[in-house]
This record gives C-alpha cells, structure tokens and sequence, in this order.
C-alpha cells in the first residue's frame, strides 16, 4: 500500500459504524476489540508507572549539615 492511497487504522471503537470509511477487512470483532482495550490499559499503566519513577528518581535529598558556622 503507497502513501497515496490513504492510511487505513485498525479501530477498537465499540461502535463502527460512526466511522462508515473504515473497510470490512480492517473491523475487528467485539472479543478483539476488548481484547485490544485491555492491553491498551496495561500498557498505559506501565507507563505511568515508569513515569513516577522516573520522576521519583529526578528528586535529590541533600544531607543534612551538621557544621554549620555560628
């Protein structure tokens, strides 16, 4: 398939036919579809735990001084 044609995208909208241009071959079943949902989930959710430890691992803690000057 060239670039000229059009990109097409497997959908994993419940409803398809709000998307009357999508063709048979690209509709995926209702089980493929939740499916298709759950992974999306989990994939969202390692990344949002990557994230907070990326940004727990952005924070530093000083030492405290013990000599400081009078």
């Amino acid at each position: 398939m060239n670039n000229a044609s059009g990109a097409q995208q497997l959908t994993l909208l419940s409803d398809v036919s709000s998307v009357p241009t999508v063709s048979v071959r690209f509709q995926l079943s209702q089980d493929t579809r939740e499916i298709g949902r759950r992974h999306v989930a989990e994939i969202r959710q390692v990344l949002a735990r990557r994230q907070t430890a990326r940004n727990d691992s952005n924070v530093i803690t000083m030492p405290a001084r013990t000599n400081r000057a009078a």
